[in-house]
């Protein structure tokens, strides 16, 4: 069966069997009291939130705060708002080395390790005009050549694109390089590379990050460098010499998760658990555009953080039957890190969370469309959780719901691309809400005053009409077998 004929069965079931239960606290939700709380959180006075920094942390105990002024219990570790964990992260140090023809290059300006290895390597540089045949012995050189488009070609209009063109060229071409026993390998930026390169160096300047057991080990045992275009006629000239030591440092520093709850009325399932899920961090301090080096998030994502206060403070006037469980996660612009860490350390049993409602981008683009993620194969983990949540759309914002992203094959990936992903690899019933990416996505421009804030008011009100007709119904929502 097909993904539309799919969801057109689950639209039926859902305004079959699902319509009779309404939130009884919608009017609550208040236009104004979200876009007062998103202009503080997305304000320059949090600098961008970025996981790991003291934006992050500032911003946590701000949201805890707000939790604890709407009713909200305190439920993560030890009596608290929050749940602590330790960032891994490994980066090449500023204070790491690389000298062309003698002359020092500028770090990060000019040149950009693409990877983390700690070395000391000099010698000639052998110039390739294109990736050479399997014939040539290139073992022990250190080789420069101009990047070249990945295969297949990444579209142009998906997020954070060059970043995006360069990392697929990069780890393609590095590969059969690297299989050839190079000793390093320089990849001269292309007009498209170049046009943003700071923009692009800098997540190459980032590192990696992990936590506890999830940190992914660097395996290469040779740099690769992204050079600007303009060292281009520098490293293709005859005698051309590399010397560079590079350093490469780990440490820790803390994230965090806040967690808070309504505890449910009825004496046997207010011991599950209905989940909503987002991430307060967003991008911190980067490059500046136009003058402006703050990348605030106001939908990336400040949008679902007030929207998840504005549904416990209603939730806490009147709770439903199973307890809510509200879980603003940390570091997810560093790789989903806080979820993560929740699903491998829940402070309540996992087995007790019945449906996890995640949120990510709910106040842009067209006034009356949303998506869903998580509503069709191979994504789909609860044809009832989708019932139902179609069934919430009706009633309350009869929005067009967008499914294409679910697709498999989306360039974007935008199923694995956020916070329910972890509770859905765990087996949880989980769903994905979202008005999807616009041109300020990971930019300065990602601003409180570009919010439609009544759109986000009907996100809002349909996230905790889906809650709430979870938390009523007698049955939790049932996993759907996969296909095999």
């Amino acid at each position: 069966m097909k993904s539309k004929q799919i969801l057109l069965l689950l639209l039926f079931i859902s305004t079959s069997f699902y319509a009779q239960s309404t939130a009884p606290q919608l009017d609550k939700i208040k236009q104004q009291d979200l876009k007062d709380d998103l202009y503080e959180l997305a304000g320059d006075a949090f600098r961008g939130r970025r996981g790991g920094e003291l934006g992050e942390m500032r911003a946590s105990v701000w949201v805890a705060q707000k939790a604890r002024e709407a009713g909200l219990k305190p439920a993560g570790e030890d009596g608290t708002y929050f749940q602590f964990f330790n960032l891994k992260r490994s980066r090449v140090a500023n204070s790491s080395a690389i000298n062309l023809n003698g002359k020092k290059l500028d770090l990060w300006k000019e040149i950009w390790p693409t990877n983390l290895v700690d070395i000391a390597l000099e010698g000639a540089i052998v110039w390739l005009d294109r990736m050479p045949e399997s014939t040539v012995d290139l073992k022990g050189k250190i080789v420069a050549l101009n990047i070249m488009p990945p295969t297949p070609m990444i579209p142009s209009w998906v997020s954070l694109w060059q970043y995006r063109y360069t990392a697929s060229a990069i780890r393609q071409q590095g590969k059969e390089l690297l299989s050839r026993d190079v000793a390093a390998i320089i990849f001269v930026a292309d007009d498209k590379v170049e046009s943003l390169i700071s923009f692009t160096g800098f997540h190459f300047q980032e590192g990696n990050y992990g936590i506890e057991d999830n940190e992914v080990p660097n395996t290469d045992t040779a740099p690769i460098f992204l050079a600007s275009k303009n060292l281009a006629n520098t490293l293709s000239s005859q005698g051309a010499y590399l010397n560079t030591k590079l350093k490469v440092e780990n440490f820790d520093y803390p994230s965090v998760n806040v967690v808070a709850k309504v505890d449910g009325t009825d004496p046997k399932l207010k011991e599950e658990y209905v989940l909503f899920s987002g991430h307060q961090d967003h991008d911190g301090v980067g490059p500046a555009v136009n003058g402006d080096p703050i990348w605030n998030g106001a939908d990336d994502n400040a949008s679902v953080t007030v929207a998840m206060l504005a549904i416990g403070a209603a939730w806490n006037i009147q709770p439903a039957k199973r307890s809510a469980l509200f879980v603003w996660h940390g570091s997810e612009e560093r790789g989903l890190l806080g979820s993560r860490y929740f699903v491998s350390h829940p402070t309540v049993e996992l087995s007790s969370i019945v449906a996890v409602l995640n949120g990510d981008m709910i106040g842009r683009n067209a006034p009356d469309s949303a998506a869903l993620l998580g509503v069709t194969e191979p994504h789909l983990n609860s044809s009832e959780l989708v019932a139902i949540t179609l069934a919430a759309n009706k009633s309350i914002a009869n929005f067009k719901i967008d499914t294409s992203w679910d697709a498999a094959d989306h360039p974007e990936n935008w199923y694995y691309r956020s916070d329910h992903l972890p509770y859905a690899q765990a087996n949880v019933p989980a769903i994905f809400f979202t008005t999807l990416l616009h041109p300020d996505y990971h930019t300065p421009f990602d601003s409180p005053d570009k919010i439609d804030y009544v759109k986000l008011t009907k996100m809002t009100k349909w996230m905790y009409e889906t809650g709430w007709r979870v938390a009523e119904s007698a049955e939790r929502p049932a996993l759907t077998i996969k296909k095999k």
